[in-house]
C-alpha cells in the first residue's frame, strides 16, 4: 500500500511541471471537453432504470496535455441494483516531438459487483503516435504500473486478508477515424498484466446531430482472467448516449 501511495503521489505531481511548447488541442483553445449522458426507464410489468454519465476534460499546458475523466453507471431492475460503477482518472502526457511522449496516469474505480470495494491503478511510460492525418489517429502506450484492490467485507472474511496488489505491465492502443464529415469511429484497448490480466475494450461510433451535440453508440467489454469466486471473467456494456463537446 505504501508503494502504491508513493507512486500515485509522483503521478499527481507530474502534470504540473510544464513549459511552453506543442499544440495539443485544435485551434487556439487550451481547454476542451465533452459531456456524455444517457438514461432508460421502463414501468409496468417490468420496472427497470439505468443512467450513464461521463465528463472528459483536456487541458493544454505547454508541452503537457492533461486529461481528466469522471464516469458513472447505475442500473436497477425491479428495485434491485444490478450495476454500479464509478471511475475517476487523470493522465499527463509530455510531448518530446510530434510522435513521441511520456505519460503518467492514476485511475480510481468503484465496482461492488466485482467483490472489491475499490481499485487504484497507476502507471507511467512511453507513448507513440504511429499514424496521424487530419481524419485518422493511431497511438500506443506501454510502461510499468502498480495496482491495489481493496476486498469487500464478505471477501475479506472468506479469504482472511484485506487486499490484492501487484506490479503490472500497462498497455494502451487507441485508434480513431472520421468515416464521414459527421461520423467518427473509435477503438480503445487498455490492458494491465501482473498477477492476472485485466483488460478493457471500448468500440464506439459517434454521429453529429447538430452543432456540438452528437449521438454515441458504444460497446464496452471488460475482462478479468482471475475473477473472485462466482464472478464472471467477462462483462459487457452497451450504451446509447448523447454527447456534447465544448
Amino acid at each position: 500500500m505504501k508503494k502504491m501511495l508513493t507512486a500515485a503521489a509522483v503521478v499527481l505531481a507530474l502534470p504540473f511541471n510544464a513549459f511552453a511548447g506543442a499544440d495539443f488541442i485544435k485551434g487556439d483553445k487550451t481547454f476542451a471537453g465533452e459531456a456524455e449522458l444517457g438514461a432508460t426507464l421502463t414501468t409496468g410489468n417490468t420496472e427497470t432504470s439505468s443512467a450513464k454519465g461521463r465528463l472528459a476534460l483536456k487541458h493544454e499546458l505547454g508541452n503537457w496535455e492533461n486529461q481528466y475523466l469522471l464516469e458513472g453507471l447505475y442500473k436497477e431492475d425491479t428495485g434491485a441494483v444490478t450495476a454500479k460503477r464509478y471511475i475517476a482518472a487523470a493522465q499527463g502526457d509530455y510531448k518530446f516531438d510530434d510522435n513521441d511522449y511520456l505519460f503518467a496516469n492514476l485511475n480510481y474505480e468503484v465496482d461492488p459487483f466485482t467483490g472489491y470495494q475499490y481499485k487504484v491503478t497507476t502507471a507511467a511510460g512511453y507513448g507513440h503516435r504511429f499514424y496521424e492525418t487530419d481524419t485518422t489517429l493511431l497511438t500506443g502506450e506501454i510502461g510499468p504500473g502498480y495496482q491495489y484492490q481493496r476486498l469487500d467485507g464478505e471477501q475479506q472474511v472468506l479469504r482472511g486478508y484485506t487486499s490484492d496488489s501487484s506490479w503490472v505491465a500497462h498497455g494502451v492502443v487507441n485508434f480513431e477515424t472520421e468515416i464521414s464529415d459527421s461520423a467518427k469511429f473509435r477503438q480503445v484497448v487498455v490492458a494491465d498484466y501482473g498477477d492476472k490480466l485485466e483488460a478493457r475494450s471500448e468500440t464506439s461510433l459517434t454521429a453529429s446531430i447538430i452543432g456540438a451535440l452528437a449521438m454515441k453508440f458504444a460497446v464496452i467489454v471488460r475482462y478479468n482472467s482471475e475473477p473472485l469466486d462466482d464472478k464472471t471473467s467477462t462483462d459487457t456494456e452497451t450504451n446509447m448516449t448523447l454527447l456534447y463537446s465544448f
